[in-house]
């Protein structure tokens, strides 16, 4: 029989937002977080010369320019390079984060986007097209590792009833990176031809001062005690990060959850994928992972320009509407951000879900009658926005979150990967399908990422349990007992239910188990 352990009450683990937590959310999402913003809009203004910079450097080397067709394809790769990257930054992070540990994997990864800002900063002084390839494929890396390092970071330094709060200051600095494309890349700015090497370097800035002044504040508590078995330098890092309360309740949870690991080791990709007793935290983590790519995010910002030259925007002002869409993305962060302590993870992600759903179906239809109706190219407008909005507030975000909630200590690595892979890998899918889509579905193609949209709200709404103010032991146990009820709903009945013990996953053996029908109802 598994050994029974008693979890301080849910009081005595509440803590307050300290500066420390906050600077170093701020710091990290800064320096990391951001980037992957700012590198996914960065080359949408400078695109026109930038394809001219590769042409003269052709017609210098052979003597003749490039086809209209080969200047679209190498500019599409220095473009779709950066998924690649991040890819690959992704598959990595596990080892990073076990190596280095969460602080230290951020900081040491620092050197990437020193050396991808050399490299595009100084490519058209060396007439060299290849140095804005390589550049943007190492950016993509290190946004591959910090789209999974810095959520996890954030994760384990918060308490519980802060997580939420933490866990999505990432995807406002996200969209911030956005936006800050948008203006930095405005012909009054650094929208001009003579700028675009400074432009695309821009990202060692914030990357700068988050190396001058991160590496000050502690690793992860947990990391700490769980992997790194030193109790002093948890001890350490939790009077940083929490105001002057009890942490001996804290310290216990985390002594608790290292105890039921003492007979597991960090599993690999594979290891977690064969483990039956979190099948279902593992198909979570895909299912909401996938969804966020395939809901049709990244093609509504890809043809934003042209749905509103549809609407009538003149053209010389369309590029101020589309960087009125970045203040939408920071506010709906914002909003998500604030609210996700009260509301929760599923009513944002259901929500965020169901109105990317119904704003894309409302896309088709504008589509479709805007020959017969005028008004409706602004329904379509209206559509974008709502889109938009429904992304950042939870889909942008709380899936990072969640990855780092439905795992211990020893799955959470390998669970970054998968989910961090599959988000990159659909990433890259909808960017090249979608131009075929379009063409074969026309206006319908949007329909696509409406019933994809919806389904992720579906199985959010059935299978996944709220995690809102759970410490990591008690959210694993909840899950055994979801997994048991969905398992078993209409052969026997709950009472009857017998939990495995499941390396620590599981409830007691020979214990029968309560339904809380509060961990899937918000």
């Amino acid at each position: 029989m598994a050994e029974e352990v008693l979890i301080p009450p849910p009081g005595k683990i509440t803590s307050h937002l300290t500066g420390s937590l906050l600077a170093v959310a701020f710091l990290t999402s800064f320096g990391s977080s951001m980037l992957y913003g700012y590198n996914l809009a960065v080359v949408n203004s400078p695109a026109v010369y930038i394809k001219d910079f590769f042409n003269k450097t052709a017609v210098r080397r052979d003597g003749a320019g490039l086809s209209e067709e080969a200047l679209t394809l190498i500019y599409s790769l220095t473009v779709s390079v950066f998924a690649i990257g991040g890819l690959l930054g992704s598959l990595i992070v596990g080892m990073l984060v076990t190596r280095f540990g969460r602080k230290g994997t951020v900081v040491n990864t620092t050197v990437l986007v020193f050396i991808a800002g050399l490299l595009m900063g100084f490519s058209r002084i060396c007439g060299s097209p290849e140095m804005i390839i390589i550049g943007r494929f190492i950016t993509g890396i290190h946004s591959g590792i910090s789209l999974s390092v810095v959520p996890m970071y954030l994760g384990e330094i918060a308490p519980k009833n802060l997580r939420g709060f933490l866990g999505l200051v990432p995807s406002i600095f996200i969209g911030t990176g956005v936006f800050a494309a948008q203006i930095l890349g405005l012909h009054e700015l650094l929208g001009e031809e003579h700028h675009w090497p400074l432009f695309l370097s821009m990202i060692a800035v914030p990357t700068f001062i988050q190396l001058m002044l991160l590496p000050w504040f502690p690793e992860s508590p947990r990391y700490l005690l769980i992997e790194k078995h030193n109790i002093h330098a948890t001890i350490t890092a939790l009077k940083w990060y929490r105001t002057k309360c009890n942490i001996q309740a804290e310290i216990e949870e985390m002594q608790e959850e290292q105890r039921s690991l003492l007979s597991v080791e960090t599993l690999s990709v594979w290891k977690l994928l064969l483990d039956d007793t979190v099948r279902w935290q593992v198909l979570s983590v895909v299912v909401i992972n996938i969804g966020m790519q395939l809901s049709g995010i990244d093609a509504i910002w890809f043809y934003t320009n042209s749905i509103f030259e549809n609407a009538g925007v003149p053209v010389p002002e369309i590029q101020y509407t589309t960087a009125g869409t970045g203040i939408i993305e920071i506010i709906a962060g914002l909003i998500g951000c604030f609210t996700i302590e009260k509301l929760g993870r599923r009513p944002l992600m259901i929500g965020g879900f169901t109105m990317m759903g119904v704003c894309s179906t409302g896309i088709t239809l504008a589509l479709i009658l805007q020959t017969h109706l005028s008004f409706m190219r602004y329904v379509s407008v209206g559509c974008v926005v709502g889109i938009i909005a429904g992304f950042c507030i939870g889909p942008a975000g709380v899936p990072f979150l969640v990855t780092a909630e439905l795992f211990k200590q020893s799955h959470r690595p390998a669970a970054y990967i998968i989910g961090g892979s599959l988000n990159w890998l659909s990433n890259f899918t909808v960017g090249f399908v979608f131009p075929f889509l379009q063409m074969s579905a026309g206006a319908y193609c949007y329909l696509v990422f409406a019933i994809i949209c919806a389904s992720v709200a579906i199985y959010v709404y059935i299978v996944i349990p709220e995690t809102k103010n759970k410490t990591f032991m008690e959210i694993s146990r909840m899950f055994s007992k979801k997994e048991a009820v969905l398992e078993s709903q209409g052969l026997i009945h709950v009472d009857q239910l017998k939990l495995k013990k499941m390396n620590g996953y599981g409830g007691l053996e020979h214990t029968s188990v309560e339904f809380d029908s509060s961990s899937s109802v918000p």
